[in-house]
């Protein structure tokens, strides 16, 4: 069975949306590289990676299921944020609104009784849980702190902790 138009574009919306996930997190990566903070830089850098195996995902089962992937223009995110509090804060609520988006193109899939693409958006609402509950745990986190520079220096090291999903072609890390 094709994928109905209405659902085609919905899904090339949402591949647009993962697109910009990735350019915000870029956006929030240089940001904290110019706060000399380079463990949030590289979190929100593989968080950006991420982002773009999201829209590959989509884009994906768009071509499998004989329909038309329509790249969109990228909006150019925001470049700098007053704190690191406040980068985490819109990291949060862009997860927040991401986690709305796939909840509507479920309810799409729903009322086209799209039961194949009802099923692969259960990995994407599974996979906001996650990122929510992360991104509320970083941020929980910068709140405790508060001024402690030496704790916002452990947490900046075990920020940059997490684990690349593509190797840096520069350093191989």
């Amino acid at each position: 069975m094709m994928l109905e138009k209405t659902m085609e574009k919905a899904l090339n919306g949402q591949i647009n949306a993962e697109l910009y996930a990735s350019y915000l997190y870029l956006s929030m990566s240089c940001a904290s590289e110019a706060k000399n903070l380079p463990g949030f830089a590289k979190w929100f850098r593989v968080q950006a990676q991420e982002e773009v195996l999201h829209a590959m995902r989509i884009f994906d089962y768009v071509l499998e299921r004989g329909g038309q992937v329509e790249l969109d223009e990228i909006q150019k995110p925001p470049k700098s944020w007053k704190s690191i509090e406040d980068a985490m804060q819109a990291a949060y609520d862009h997860e927040v609104k991401v986690t709305s988006m796939i909840g509507q193109l479920l309810e799409t899939a729903q009322e086209l009784k799209d039961h194949a693409t009802q099923s692969m958006l259960k990995w994407f609402v599974d996979e906001q849980v996650e990122e929510e509950a992360t991104a509320d745990e970083v941020l929980n986190k910068i709140r405790m702190i508060g001024d402690a520079k030496g704790a916002m220096y452990m947490l900046d090291r075990e920020m940059g902790q997490r684990a690349p999903i593509f190797p840096d072609p520069v350093s191989g890390e």
